[in-house]
Order: C-alpha cells, then structure tokens, then sequence
C-alpha cells in the first residue's frame, strides 16, 4: 500500500511516500513563492541531485513533486498512490481524530479562523485532491490527541461567552509527535501504555509539553495558538498578558507588530541576541557570553516548570521522554533541564545522556526514579499510520470520532 503524507507550511512543502513501513520517497521545497525555490529530496534513501527553481505556490508544488516521483520511478502513475495523509495544524473544537477529507474538513471555518498562519495546509489538500480526485486523503490534525485534555485544563477564565461563542481554549499543538513518543515510549519500557504516566517533550525550534495518563492527553504548554507555553527559539512562550498593552503604548506598535514580536523575535533569538539555533547559543554560552548563558538558563527554567506542574496533576511520573530537534540532539540541554529535577527523583547518567544523539535511548542512572528517555519523533510515520487506519474504518464501517461542539 502506497501512502503519500504532505506537509504544507507557509512557503514550504515535505512529503513521504511510503509502502509498508519502507519510505520509498522523500522531498522537502522550501522558500516557495520566492524568486528561487530549493527543492531537494530522496529515493529509496539515495540522496538526488538538488533542484534550484521558481515554484510560485503549493499547486504547482504538488504538480512537481508529482513529476518527480514519475521520473524517479517511485510510481508509473498517480494513481498508483492509495491514499494521501495530510498534516494540518488545527482540528478546532470539532475533531478529536484524524478524519476522511470532505466538505465538513475543507470548510472548517473555525479551524481555519484559529489558525489563519496554517492556511497552507488547505492549500495542499486542494492541490492533492485535484490531482488525485478518486484517492481517498485523510486530514491528521495536530490538535486531535489533545482533546482528550479535561475542561478545567482547557478553560480560559475568561467570560464564558468566550468559550461559548468564538471557541476560545486550550487546543494544544504537535500532538501527532507527542502520540508518537508515548506509544514508542511504553514499548522502550516494556510496559503497557494504559498504566503508565509519561511527561513527553517536543523540544525544537517550536516547543511542547504533554502530560499523558494512562495513554490519554490530560495537558499541554501550548494553547489556543503555538505561542502559549515554555520558552521557544523566537516565541515568548507564558508572559503576563499586560505586557502586550504595555508594549504596545511604549513602542507604537500595531496587533500585527506585537504579534511578529512575540512570535518572531522573542525566546531564544530575542534574550540571546545570537539566533533561534540553540547550537549557536550554547556556543556562545560556552564562551562567556552572559546574555547567551541567561537565554539557556531561562530556556531550562521554562520548561522545569512545567514538568514540576505534570508531576503533580498526574500524580507520579513514570518516564520523562525527550523528542524533536532539541530533544532528541542537545544532550545539553537534557542535562540542564534534568539538573533542576532531583527533588523529583530525576537522575540523568551522564554517559548515556552523551551517547544519545538522534536515536533511542533510556538515559537515566539506575538510582532515578523517573526513567528518562530519547525518542525520535517520526511524524509522517505517524501520519501514515493514522490514514491507514481512518481507511480502515471507513472499510469496516467506524469512522472518525467528532466531538460536540460546547453549546
């Protein structure tokens, strides 16, 4: 069975085919729109030579994708491809699961409304479903595996009118990874998911956290948009909301202004004055540079927080697992997170901890209480996966749960 997962994002677009398990094929556009795009990609894990080019939007992305899967030989025709997953960002209030693509997906007003910077995604499923109209596309929405998370969790206090009319909550981002890890994680430790309480961390340029009970969602840093939470590489994270007006009135700036600012220029970028690359802010921090030092100690800060309040909610932590770019290659950064986590029972082997650079590994001492893990994240895996099995169930008659809207 050949799945195609697509990833539109702003001015990019990354795909996956795979057959089975196997990842036939792989490609990533970037700076799409621009005067020149950069497209490079592989086939059976062989690495074809980069195309520099002109691709001015995602429709003409899919058509070249498309043109090179053919003359690669990955497929002899686009129908040869039995389905098509679709990362998109929000679900909104309606989609606790992944779901087949129709008008009830494609018109998701609210969704669309919540996350107005992930307009790309629709932009890619209208592309592909064009293309392909008989293949059946599946839209795996990143807010789905937080749904379960409770109201009193997800409840801004706010008037209720808020919640009520404009469906103002907590949604939670990156939950495809974080389903991913947690399942992985039960496996690395041998035990089933259903009695087990994970803390996983997606930390990369983009951050989250996710307290899981017993394979369920029961919390998340990010909120009704990804600027919510810990400290990011140019996200803010939790700031006290008066700073907003504040700024705003001392610096003349606009809601768009203060909302580049916040997304765009602050976290690691803006304490540092170095870059959202963490690599180069821990260099710097290694030579002296103060401002580099406080960026990390913040950063680490940030996110001991918040693994101190999923402690607490889920009543014990059986593993803390690590994912995503940080995640997964700052042994640095574990070891700064995990230091201010003793009175917690969180003790890291140093020796491990070094080892595990982008691949699985438990990396606690034997004394911890709290297991630690590195886990690669492989969304589009999952994204395959999920698509697999909405066409399961639409095969054997189930389907896609949809969650009451709240009246």
């Amino acid at each position: 069975m050949l799945i195609l997962v697509v990833n539109c994002g702003s001015s990019s677009l990354k795909y996956t085919l795979f057959q089975g398990e196997k990842e036939r094929a792989a490609g990533l556009m970037e700076k799409l729109g621009g005067p020149v795009s950069d497209y490079t990609r592989l086939v059976d894990g062989i690495g074809k030579d980069p195309l520099r080019l002109a691709v001015p939007n995602h429709e003409q992305a899919i058509h070249l994708m498309m043109d090179c899967l053919l003359t690669d030989g990955v497929i002899r025709d686009a129908r040869d491809i039995n389905a098509v997953g679709h990362r998109v960002a929000h679900g909104g209030p309606d989609f606790t699961d992944a779901a087949l693509i129709g008008e009830r997906v494609r018109n998701n007003r609210i969704a669309r409304e919540l996350a107005p910077l992930h307009q790309a995604n629709y932009e890619g499923i209208e592309a592909c479903v064009k293309m392909m109209p008989a293949t059946p596309q599946v839209a795996v929405f990143d807010t789905a595996f937080h749904q379960t998370i409770p109201p009193k969790a997800y409840t801004y206090a706010l008037p209720y009118r808020f919640l009520t009319e404009h469906k103002i909550r907590k949604y939670g981002f990156h939950g495809t990874s974080h389903k991913y890890v947690a399942e992985r994680g039960a496996r690395l430790l041998g035990r089933p998911i259903r009695k087990l309480n994970l803390i996983t961390l997606h930390l990369g340029n983009g951050s989250s956290l996710a307290a899981v009970r017993r394979g369920q969602c029961v919390d998340t840093s990010m909120g009704l948009t990804p600027l919510a939470g810990v400290v990011m590489g140019s996200r803010c994270g939790d700031i006290d909301p008066a700073i907003v007006p504040y700024i705003m009135g001392r610096e003349n700036l606009d809601v768009k202004q203060v909302e580049q600012l916040m997304n765009k220029e602050s976290g690691i970028l803006g304490l540092s004055g170095i870059s959202n690359d963490l690599r180069e802010v821990i260099k710097q921090a290694k030579a002296s540079n103060t401002r580099a030092q406080l960026a990390l100690e913040v950063l680490a800060y940030s996110i001991q927080k918040y693994i101190g309040a999923y402690h607490a909610i889920l009543g014990g932590t059986d593993a803390l697992i690590f994912t995503a770019g940080i995640g997964e290659k700052s042994p640095e950064m574990r070891k700064n997170i995990c230091a201010g986590l003793a009175g917690i029972g969180v003790k890291l082997d140093p020796s491990k901890n070094r080892k595990a650079v982008a691949c699985e590994m438990l990396i606690h001492d034997k004394k911890s209480r709290i297991k630690v893990a590195v886990i690669p994240t492989r969304e589009e895996y999952m994204i395959a996966q999920e698509t697999k099995r909405i066409l399961k169930a639409r095969q054997t008659g189930g389907g896609a749960r949809i969650k009451k809207v709240d009246k």
